[in-house]
């Protein structure tokens, strides 16, 4: 079964898209919920056993205005995995999206970049 799921954000939580059929993910929006972990809890479930199949080429857009450091770290975790799934078969390119003016975002994701090794890492700063 082919995973689609959409999450609407709210105050406290991004705007959530997973599309398996087109290997693609997106989060997008502030992250400072309390219960976080619970939010991510299904893309982890999901990520593990995804990135164990053969998907070939899988992009993520994080385009993340604000989020705490619950948050910081889950997203760490999920890149690693990520990471460690990357393959000459199955690539991850990671789009980390935010704007010239949002030097914290800008920082995290410098500092993410530099502890990856084999996702395609870009910053993309409009």
């Amino acid at each position: 079964m082919v995973l689609y799921l959409e999450k609407e954000k709210t105050t406290s939580t991004p705007y959530l898209l997973i599309d398996e059929k087109k290997n693609y993910m997106k989060l997008e929006g502030r992250s400072f919920n309390e219960n976080i972990t619970d939010f991510f809890k299904e893309v982890f479930d999901w990520l593990d056993v995804y990135l164990t199949t053969d998907f070939g080429s899988f992009t993520i857009d994080l385009e993340m205005d604000y989020f705490n450091s619950a948050t910081s770290k889950l997203l760490h975790n999920m890149l690693m995995k990520m990471d460690k799934y990357t393959t000459d078969k199955n690539t991850i390119i990671v789009n980390w999206i935010t704007t010239e003016d949002n030097d914290i975002i800008i920082e995290c994701g410098e500092d993410l970049k530099d502890e990856v090794e084999k996702l395609t890492f870009n910053m993309v700063i409009r």
